[in-house]
């Protein structure tokens, strides 16, 4: 592994290590630029994966302490830890489920599509669907996921036929196999899949795909990449319209400083507002890059709600990889429904000591029993759908409030629109339907667990008054500063949103690296 001075102003420096951030670095790599990626979490071998939820996310999870505002269902549920996202090497790829769906062309024209929605601020893509397509090729590649270049899906539980069985039964006429970053046979050193349930956790057998076992070794071995883990980035520094250094606490809690060309910001929608927003300075004085007040807005993370159904056969859905299913009858922009957008219903799992927490906060006494006394019986679905984004809903700081680091804590206002609801109770209904024409003799409608798709906060758009970033990433107001992943997006779509965060990924480095060779900065 390369070891770069702190005062060498010619690395560029990635912050974040995830989807966005360790696919970004090691294309940087590959194309003979030198990197510093910083990692907030520690490298964990994937030999010491916990196989259990709550006991996984203690070690992968980001367990700092968040503030929630709003009317939304984690104020009350998960006031300390509204969202979730990972704080390891390799980031939230660990500790996904795989699910790798493309956005439709008519999704990224969301204002065009849908036309003014009150109490949304829907804008189009700054980015070509047909420019986007071949990015998706090569990160369906890359990734290797099921049912692209000629790779199998993977096998169909009993979970997942009894949601084809139902969908069939109630006129559904687009139920197939989930693509799936995992892989079920052996393929370039990854895999095969264990088929236990057992991904979202870290997988032990690396079938899922994560940059912690791809990207990244692969960025080590070129020799140009200084991987830092157990570093928390504080702020950033910056004169004028130019970005000069990172200042971070290493793991023994000394403050460094390092010096670059470029900073990438890649902390997930929750930390690279925060970043931005902590590093204010005389010339930035509302947070860097900060100028048109959009940073933190528009956050967004899917419309979500989960089904669990008690059936009078064995279902056994902790067997298998846990979303191998899904229906997109609803997926489609149909205003005639009473919403605008689409959601998809994808098959769940989870085990049996998370069921007991997640199924429903109010449940107890005899229904809680008897539910998980039936859980070798149960079924699970969830709904995925577009979150319209909304100027109030958004990321800040509570100054008065700090962490271990000195940084105040992050503040996440989140309120449903009338359209999010909308499409949620339409999904319920749905999802009830699929299960009940499957055999369901009890069904659970379970709130969502801590947002875990957290989109937007620091989006591109065409104009500077209407976003942060432009197509490629790189700031309005600041020439040298890059945001990657899940915060650029401007609106939500309905997808999963990992496999679209590496397509934009490979953009953006193509992008970088042509432009620092061309003119070194």
């Amino acid at each position: 592994m390369a070891q770069f001075d702190r005062s060498d102003d010619q690395v560029v420096v990635v912050i974040g290590s995830g989807a966005a951030g360790g696919t970004l670095a090691n294309s940087l790599c590959q194309a003979g630029i030198d990197v510093v990626l910083l990692e907030s979490g520690p490298m964990v071998p994937a030999e010491e994966f916990i196989r259990d939820e709550w006991a996984g996310n203690e070690l992968l999870g980001w367990n700092d302490r968040r503030l929630a505002t709003g009317g939304w269902q984690m104020e009350e549920s998960y006031p300390g830890q509204p969202v979730w996202h990972s704080e390891v090497v390799g980031g939230t790829s660990v500790q996904w489920l795989g699910v790798s769906l493309r956005m439709l062309p008519e999704e990224l024209r969301a204002r065009s599509t849908y036309g003014a929605i009150d109490g949304a601020s829907l804008i189009d893509w700054p980015v070509d669907a047909n420019e986007l397509s071949s990015y998706y090729d090569r990160a369906e590649a890359i990734m290797a996921v099921s049912g692209t270049h000629g790779l199998p899906h993977n096998p169909m539980s009993e979970n997942t036929r009894r949601i084809a069985v139902g969908s069939k039964a109630i006129g559904y006429m687009q139920f197939g196999p989930n693509p799936l970053a995992i892989v079920r046979d052996k393929h370039n050193g990854r895999g095969p899949s264990m088929q236990d349930g057992f991904s979202i956790q870290g997988d032990r057998a690396r079938a899922k795909w994560s940059t912690a076992y791809t990207e990244i070794p692969a960025a080590l071995a070129t020799g140009r990449m200084d991987l830092r883990p157990n570093c928390r980035v504080v702020s950033i520094e910056a004169d004028g319209d130019r970005v000069s250094a990172v200042l971070y606490r290493d793991a023994n809690g000394q403050m460094i400083r390092q010096e670059t060309r470029f900073v990438v910001v890649a902390a997930n929608s929750i930390e690279s507002p925060r970043i931005l927003l902590a590093s204010a300075n005389s010339e930035h004085p509302s947070g860097l890059a900060n100028g048109s007040d959009m940073v933190g807005r528009c956050y967004m993370r899917h419309v979500m709600g989960t089904l669990w159904s008690v059936f009078d056969e064995p279902v056994h859905m902790n067997r298998g990889e846990s979303m191998t299913g899904l229906v997109a009858d609803e997926l489609y922009h149909n205003p005639e429904r009473g919403f605008s957008g689409g959601y998809y219903i994808e098959q769940n799992a989870i085990s049996l000591p998370a069921m007991a927490r997640v199924l429903d906060p109010h449940l107890w006494g005899r229904d809680l029993t008897y539910a998980l006394d039936h859980y070798a019986s149960m079924g699970g679905m969830i709904a995925v759908g577009e979150d319209l984004p909304q100027l109030s809903n958004r990321v800040t700081l509570d100054t008065g409030k700090l962490d271990a680091f000195g940084v105040p804590l992050a503040s996440i206002h989140y309120d449903d629109h009338p359209n999010d609801s909308a499409m949620r109770n339409h999904a319920y209904d749905a999802m009830e339907a699929i299960h009940r024409a499957a055999g369901a003799t009890r069904c659970y409608r379970s709130p969502p667990f801590p947002a875990t798709h957290n989109l937007g906060t620091v989006r591109m758009s065409s104009r500077p008054e209407d976003g942060v970033v432009d197509s490629f990433g790189i700031a309005h107001e600041v020439k040298n500063l890059m945001v990657s992943g899940g915060p650029i997006f401007p609106t939500s779509g309905a997808a999963n949103p990992t496999l679209t965060i590496v397509a934009l990924a490979l953009r953006q480095a193509d992008h970088l690296a042509d432009r620092l060779k061309r003119s070194g900065r």
